[in-house]
């Protein structure tokens, strides 16, 4: 059976963007193949130096998936920091990458820029976390060898990377390591913000995934519209109130919300509708996630699961690697 690897940033709070642009596929590419899927625990320590907020975020992130109907039969739920194998691969892939092939990374490229518009030492503030993390990401993916990682738009990169590595192994050694293919949903949009500018909490115009049902109403209740009275004929294609109802809508569903557009539906029974669109999907998840806040050592131990299988299987691999490397 094909298999994938997802890696999941473990800071800040989920929004629906994030379900919808990542959570929401992922789980259901977890159906589809093998899937293995960890906490990016130790790439978090690029940005975060708080242990208490990397360790409620992990308890925070991992209760989201599951509570998305993360199914564990079939897929391995780890964190990065529990699996010490990927270190050590960590290692050996570094002596492969070249300085150069770092030096291109998006990451670094926009950290030296930023300092020269600062007429800052090109490597001013930047961490060798920061600098080689493309190496710490290719061991993330190839500990496994997976067929496919599932990559945004704005992040083939990432993977081109990883290929670059894992290729340079092959040819520098015995081949092991198969060059993962990206997965990329050409059809999936990107949830926009409530201002119409890409959601994200430094814009303050994200929704939060297990907002209240009085918060949700009112985060909805923002999203930015035109203003044509109800009665006069609304367009979509333009319309950020109809981009979220694409998201949360049937074929069918989408149809009824065409024709209510076309009638003139007032933008407040507008929102008033994608509210129960909405929290019609989200309230049964964050009545799922409550509860797994609520008891975290449930949360513990399924990982743990996923953890003594994930050591087991990346132990097995290490091992044929080392051998091809003569250690």
């Amino acid at each position: 059976m094909d298999s994938s690897l997802t890696g999941i940033t473990t800071t800040g709070t989920p929004h629906l963007g994030n379900y919808v642009g990542a959570i929401r596929p992922a789980i259901k590419l977890s159906k589809k193949y093998k899937s293995y899927l960890f906490l990016a625990d130790y790439h978090s320590l690029i940005k975060v130096n708080d242990p208490n907020l990397i360790k409620e975020s992990s308890l925070k992130i991992a209760s989201t998936w599951l509570a998305c109907g993360l199914d564990t039969s079939n897929t391995l739920f780890y964190r990065q920091s529990k699996v010490p194998q990927i270190l050590e691969l960590n290692w050996i892939l570094s002596c492969l990458a070249s300085k150069g092939l770092l030096n291109r990374a998006h990451a670094y490229k926009a950290a030296v820029d930023s300092n020269k518009d600062n007429n800052n030492d090109d490597d001013y503030g930047i961490s060798h976390g920061l600098f080689s993390y493309p190496v710490l990401m290719s061991a993330d993916i190839l500990m496994f060898n997976p067929k496919y990682v599932p990559v945004g738009k704005d992040q083939k990169q990432h993977l081109e990377i990883t290929r670059d590595i894992a290729d340079k192994f092959n040819k520098t050694y015995k081949n092991f390591f198969q060059l993962p293919e990206p997965i990329i949903d050409e059809s999936l949009e990107l949830l926009i913000g409530t201002d119409g500018r890409k959601m994200s909490k430094s814009y303050s115009n994200s929704i939060d995934l297990f907002a209240s049902e009085k918060i949700l109403q009112k985060s909805i209740n923002k999203i930015k519209t035109d203003s044509k009275e109800p009665g006069e004929k609304k367009g979509t294609n333009d319309s950020i109130i109809f981009q979220y109802f694409n998201h949360f809508c049937n074929e069918n569903e989408i149809k009824s919300v065409e024709r209510d557009f076309e009638d003139g539906i007032g933008w407040g029974d507008a929102k008033k509708k994608l509210f129960m669109k909405i929290n019609e999907e989200i309230s049964p998840l964050r009545n799922k996630y409550n509860e797994l806040m609520d008891n975290p050592r449930l949360v513990e131990e399924t990982l743990e699961d996923g953890e003594e299988k994930a050591r087991k299987e990346a132990l097995e691999n290490l091992n044929q690697i080392k051998e091809k490397i003569g250690i």
